[in-house]
């Protein structure tokens, strides 16, 4: 089911200032993706998902989930949360400690007064989902962290929501868990095929997940799209520098140069990937540290060969993360555990133009 948001602000007072939470978003969530709104703390995405599901009261513009409006300012509108038809995992997961793993998934369907077979079957199901048979009668509270993740996913599920919101919800694991549920939820909410809306400050999490990711700062949607277009094919500076590491280089656009933008830099003529600016205006360079090949010693030559020297190198297990001082500007590079490179050496750098992106500054 898709979403639209549109014109929606949020405001608060704080220490007798207006701070803009949400500031005029417009975003169309598609129907049956996995949705991410990525951002740092305090950009809004949480926010805004709270004003999706009801928890929050915008200040302007209007809400759909499918065909209905559930919040419009302008017509008055304002469908209470559990009217809205969607389901939300906490970041706390909200589990009860004095209830058994069955009646935290079946509380959903007590409220609304469901008969007890209708309960008991659709509780199986949704645990034989999430793979937690076997475990009905214990105490929440006493499952692992994943597991209890897995029990707020079923609670959530046992509804039928039209759509799923999740806030945060594998920041609590430690990473070796973390990545073991981030893959298990991408399995579920894939069979699932519904919409799926979920918030996060981590990018892996984020690329990994995603069928799309909108990139939040401010308040305001800074730039949306696939996780590969978001990585490899970022507009924004910010974004670029957001979702994974990169180098950043200062950058003045000369011209076009056999089917590539050249720009000049301090690491001296550039050729980057196609990019539609005019000569004389300024760009950032983002150079992915994956893409930088480094030889040993001083190599001449033009296509982006640039010199520099080592000044530290780092083992992060697959690769060495090597950091190289040329013109100035410090370069951040990934090389094979078994390279023969050392602090002190003399280098070369190379990066093929299709890995040289130009993003406003």
């Amino acid at each position: 089911m898709e979403i639209r948001i549109q014109g929606v602000s949020k405001h608060y007072q704080s220490e007798g200032k207006a701070v803009k939470a949400l500031d005029q978003v417009e975003l169309n969530i598609p129907a049956n993706h996995i949705f991410t709104l990525l951002g740092p703390s305090g950009c809004g995405k949480t926010t805004l998902l709270r004003c999706i599901v009801g928890l929050e009261t915008p200040d302007e513009g209007e809400i759909r989930i499918g065909d209905e409006v559930v919040w419009s300012k302008a017509r008055g509108i304002n469908v209470p949360p559990e009217k809205r038809g969607l389901g939300m995992v906490f970041q706390t997961y909200a589990i009860w400690p004095h209830m058994s793993v069955f009646d935290n998934v079946a509380y959903p369907l007590q409220v609304r007064g469901m008969a007890r077979r209708d309960i008991d079957a659709k509780v199986t199901a949704a645990l034989r989902f999430v793979q937690l048979e076997g475990v009905e009668k214990r105490s929440a509270t006493r499952l692992s962290g994943g597991q209890q993740q897995r029990v707020a996913l079923a609670r959530a599920l046992v509804a039928e929501p039209k759509v799923m919101l999740f806030d945060e919800p594998l920041s609590n694991l430690d990473a070796k868990l973390r990545e073991e549920t981030r893959k298990e939820l991408r399995g579920f909410l894939s069979k699932l095929k519904i919409t799926a809306v979920y918030v996060t400050h981590d990018r892996v999490e984020a690329l990994a997940l995603s069928d799309s990711i909108a990139v939040m700062r401010g308040g305001r949607v800074v730039e949306m799209g696939s996780p590969q277009k978001i990585y490899f094919h970022a507009e924004h500076r910010f974004v670029a520098d957001f979702i994974g590491r990169a180098n950043l280089v200062p950058a003045t656009v000369r011209g076009t140069s056999g089917g590539h933008t050249m720009v000049d830099t301090a690491l001296g003529p550039m050729l980057c990937e196609p990019r539609e600016l005019a000569p004389g205006s300024e760009a950032t360079l983002c150079m992915r540290p994956e893409f930088m090949r480094v030889s040993a010693g001083t190599q001449a030559g033009a296509g982006n060969v640039v010199a520099g020297v080592v000044e530290s190198l780092a083992f992060v297990g697959e690769v060495y993360e090597v950091e190289i001082r040329s013109a100035g500007q410090l370069l951040l590079a990934r090389i094979a555990p078994d390279a023969q490179i050392h602090s002190g050496d003399a280098v070369s750098l190379h990066v093929e133009p299709a890995h040289c992106l130009l993003v406003a500054r």
